[in-house]
């Protein structure tokens, strides 16, 4: 289960919300205390939290992570362009926002490919006069289009956080998701960064309510082993403490108490 859903046949063709089916982005808002969601995205969130008690602290985070993860690239690694694919529906702490306090001239792409994000990005993702945010309308599984539309907006010669938050699960065939993950870091100049969080097989329980959820007829979401996930940072350079459960990455404050959840991430640099 992830926040993103950059993923097809998430939703018709014609671009119409579908409210037949649940939806990772909008469970994900919903377990966040969102309000984007419907009956059919709270029950199936509900009955996955019956399995799976802990998704909501993971949801949340999952949230944590990404606000200090992009304080960090932002501020101590000073980079300002981020790719953001699977953004999932805006919560509270977007990358824009966390990433424009810091340095308020930094350039944001978002990718998702579902109209309801869409539609919520072009409402509420609006940037500081300074820097820029936009959105592409792109499937992760095409990786060279999110690139050639990203390139409108960031400088592919500068460094530039490559984020993928919650989102390659999406990728049923491992092989493939690494492909992408390669591909898209490929495309990086010395200098940037990877970001990067995914659900893990490490918990029975998470791994008995997701297949519950993917029963649904929803997208459905791989769950991979720490070590499966941590090959997306090959040939990278991570940054300590390496791969994580996400609560143990840098922790606010440094010696506040953690407990470890099911989604493991990291940062890392390209040399």
């Amino acid at each position: 289960m992830t926040h993103g859903s950059s993923t097809p046949h998430q939703q018709p063709a014609s671009g119409k919300i579908d409210t037949s089916v649940p939806h990772s982005a909008r469970i994900w808002n919903y377990w966040m205390g969102g309000k984007d969601n419907y009956e059919v995205d709270r029950v199936a969130g509900d009955q996955y939290r019956e399995v799976a008690p802990t998704i909501e602290v993971m949801a949340r985070a999952s949230r944590a992570y990404l606000i200090r993860t992009v304080t960090h690239v932002a501020g101590e690694a000073g980079i300002r362009q981020f790719l953001d694919i699977g953004t999932g529906l805006p919560t509270y702490d977007n990358t824009h926002q966390v990433a424009q306090r810091i340095a308020p001239e930094a350039r944001i792409v978002y990718v998702d490919n579902d109209p309801l994000v869409l539609r919520h990005a072009q409402a509420l993702l609006t940037s500081t006069p300074e820097g820029v945010t936009d959105y592409i309308d792109a499937d992760l599984h095409d990786p060279e289009k999110i690139l050639q539309a990203a390139s409108k907006t960031l400088d592919f010669s500068r460094p530039v956080a490559l984020m993928l938050m919650g989102i390659l699960g999406h990728i049923q065939d491992y092989d493939e998701a690494r492909a992408i993950v390669r591909r898209l870091q490929e495309a990086l100049p010395p200098g940037s960064y990877f970001v990067h969080y995914d659900s893990t097989d490490t918990d029975q329980a998470l791994k008995q309510a997701q297949q519950g959820y993917d029963d649904t007829g929803a997208v459905p979401y791989v769950l991979r082993s720490p070590e499966q996930v941590a090959r997306f940072y090959d040939g990278l350079e991570l940054i300590e403490p390496g791969i994580v459960s996400c609560p143990l990455w840098r922790p606010e404050p440094p010696d506040a108490p953690v407990e470890k959840t099911d989604v493991y991430g990291g940062v890392a640099r390209k040399l």
